[in-house]
């Protein structure tokens, strides 16, 4: 399957090697890439340039936003959440129209001596604005209740442990079921939420995740649901 990751930090790279490794065509694309191919220093978070990166994996193309909407089946929004409805929009609406969106993204807000906030929360979701921006697309969030290693991963923590997605298209929801399966998800431990509305519910357990990962020291853990 053609895949675009839009967003080129972090996520992004980790997703793309992940799914090439699976078998399929991927492209990651970035607001400029002239500017992306030029950049020698890591960026604010101290991930390194792309050019040093892209030696080690050269067979994953660096295109623009809107060169990956037009190349993808899939969009995976790798961007941070606050420039994330940017992004998408230099992806383009008509390359997005009957496209599914793959929604990994936190609408955060960062301060010194603090966890992340989100910038809005109960009442709305950026899995909702991205689909109330992109009407014509089918937008799924999922696998943002997690450290991208473990999403990418599962079998890296033991024991049984859960993944949720929401969207309000049926089929859009079946193709990530089956893209998360091949990440190695069992189809048992993934739990559909609903309609895109329940990505606030996913979004809002980020106050949580923070503050674990502040007292743990690291993000190694996942959510499990257990019933009786």
């Amino acid at each position: 399957m053609k895949i675009a990751i839009i967003g080129s930090g972090m996520v992004g790279r980790a997703f793309a090697l992940r799914l090439t490794e699976l078998g399929h065509e991927v492209v990651i694309g970035t607001r400029n890439v002239d500017a992306t191919l030029r950049r020698t220093s890591p960026d604010g978070k101290g991930i390194p340039a792309w050019q040093f990166w892209a030696k080690e994996h050269p067979d994953i193309a660096l295109v623009s936003f809107y060169d990956a909407g037009r190349f993808a089946e899939i969009i995976v929004n790798a961007t941070e959440g606050a420039i994330s409805l940017n992004a998408l929009t230099l992806v383009g609406k008509d390359n997005l129209a009957g496209k599914l969106i793959l929604d990994l993204a936190l609408p955060l807000t960062y301060s010194p001596g603090d966890i992340p906030r989100l910038t809005f929360a109960n009442d709305d979701s950026l899995g909702e604005q991205i689909q109330r921006a992109f009407p014509d697309a089918h937008v799924v969030k999922s696998l943002n209740t997690m450290a991208y290693s473990i999403m990418l991963n599962p079998s890296q923590l033991p024991g049984s442990h859960n993944v949720f997605m929401s969207g309000d298209s049926h089929t859009a929801k079946s193709k990530v079921k089956a893209l998360l399966m091949q990440l190695g998800w069992p189809v048992e431990n993934i739990i559909d939420l609903g309609g895109i509305m329940t990505s606030r519910s996913t979004e809002m357990y980020a106050t949580l995740l923070f503050q674990m990962a502040k007292i743990s020291g690291d993000y190694n853990f996942n959510i499990a649901i257990v019933r009786k």
